[in-house]
Parts: structure tokens; sequence; C-alpha cells
């Protein structure tokens, strides 16, 4: 007989994969717990929440043609399933330093920075030219450059 979807029973751990955990439920059968369903924090590591033999409550997530869905963090009272985190060690607005706050600046990985042009009355158009064809060079040299990595190209 599957159990009932959104009922609550006793189970134990049988065994621990990469994925989850497989449990043993009361009345017969059993079903997996995914790794995403043990705890409300981030599961690296199934081992560190449970043991093989560990008494535990699920819930029944689903049960379809023999398998079994089950949930250890649906299966906590109401105030143990949202309790807030208490908070890393010099973390919050006061830890960060002045600098953090202000907008980031453009950044120039190995290239030259770009030279601001000189206010356009006195150029004359061939000057402006000239340096616009310069900087699209150095431009489209650069994304040619980063996108021979992507295509999978050998560089030359």
């Amino acid at each position: 007989m599957e159990p009932q979807v959104g009922s609550i029973l006793e189970g134990k751990v049988t065994s621990i994969m990469k994925f989850g955990a497989f449990v043993a439920l009361e009345g017969g059968g059993s079903g997996l717990v995914h790794i995403s369903e043990i705890a409300n924090t981030f599961v690296e590591d199934v081992h560190d929440h449970l043991q093989t033999g560990q008494a535990v409550k699920v819930l029944v997530l689903s049960a379809e043609n023999g398998r079994v869905n089950l949930s250890i963090k649906k299966a906590l009272p109401q105030q143990e399933r949202w309790a807030p985190r208490p908070p890393r060690p010099g973390a919050g607005p006061q830890a960060r330093p002045a600098a953090a706050l202000r907008p980031a600046q453009p950044q120039f990985q190995g290239r030259v920075r770009p030279e601001p042009l000189p206010p356009s009355g006195d150029q004359d158009f061939e000057d402006k030219l000239k340096r616009f064809l310069s900087s699209s060079e150095g431009k489209m040299a650069d994304l040619n450059r980063s996108m021979d990595g992507k295509r999978g190209r050998r560089r030359r």
C-alpha cells in the first residue's frame, strides 16, 4: 500500500547516496529524500545531516508507480522550518568599507586606457576619423581575441 500524499510518517534512514537518502517507512515500503529536501540550508554532503539508522520524520510529497518522494524539511514544525539564520561575523552594512558602496569603475584588463577626446571645436574631421579608427581597431582586436576562445579556435 502506498502512503498518503501529505501525511507525516516516521522512518529510519537505510542508505545515504550523493543525491539524497533512502528511508524505510513505518508501515512498510521506503522512499527517497532528495538532497534538496533534507534541510533549509545548503546541503553539500548528506552525511553532515543524516546517518544510517537515524530515525526521522518525513512528509510524503508524492507516491507514484512504487516511487515515494519524501521531505524532511517540510515535516518540521513551522518555527523550525523558517528559523532565521544567525548573522555571520563581520556581515552587515557597517562591516563594509565605504569604497565597496561606491559604483564600480570600469576595468581595463591588460589594455591601455583610451585617451579622452579633446573638445571637438579645434580638431578637423580627418583627425577625428583617425582617432576613431584606431580606437575601433583596438576594440575589435580585443573582441576577436576574447571570442576566439569561446568558439574553440586555437590561438596562433
